[in-house]
């Protein structure tokens, strides 16, 4: 099987990510969206944790301030809107159903784990759980694949062409 088009994560990489998170990072296999600064904001992970537990997010959030921004959109109750335009928008459902499927393709070609097969992140395809994990699946899919992702981080009061980083050292902790 092939592997999503991501960058491995390197051993600054991980510090970095286990700064931004507060603790050590686990079974990191890349960095798939990162900010202008070149600090990671997406992590990927394996499905399958070392310990064996099955892990179902691929895209996971790591940046901060982006983490942050998605905490306050959620707090709006945004995902009840972007749930009833799930509803009223045939194009909508259609495109996150996709989304779904492009999710699934994506950690199914890193390894298939039979106990999450075909449960993706974020509530996709049929609902908006999770705005953390469907902004970090359109952050690292790009523009136009996950359509509620996408609309997520227009809204956010973040923005991935402004660095909000703090300084890493090289130890992994933060300036």
């Amino acid at each position: 099987m092939s592997t999503p088009p991501f960058q491995p994560a390197s051993d600054r990489d991980i510090d970095i990510v286990s700064a931004q998170l507060g603790r050590p990072v686990r079974n990191v296999i890349g960095i798939p969206a990162r900010c202008v600064c070149g600090a990671p904001t997406v992590v990927a992970t394996r499905p399958r944790l070392d310990d064996g537990t099955p892990f179902p997010t691929l895209y996971y959030l790591s940046h901060p301030a982006a983490t942050a921004a998605l905490s306050q959109l959620e707090a709006t109750q945004v995902m009840t809107e972007y749930t009833q335009v799930l509803a009223d928008d045939e194009g909508v459902r259609s495109a996150y159903h996709r989304a779904h499927e492009s999710y699934l393709a994506d950690r199914d070609s890193i390894l298939v784990v039979d106990e999450i097969r075909g449960f993706s992140a974020g509530g996709m395809p049929e609902r908006v759980k999770c705005l953390h994990a469907l902004g970090a699946h359109a952050l690292s899919a790009g523009p136009g694949v996950n359509p509620i992702g996408d609309l997520a981080l227009e809204r956010a009061a973040w923005s991935t062409e402004v660095c909000e980083c703090a300084d890493y050292d090289l130890d992994g902790t933060i300036d």
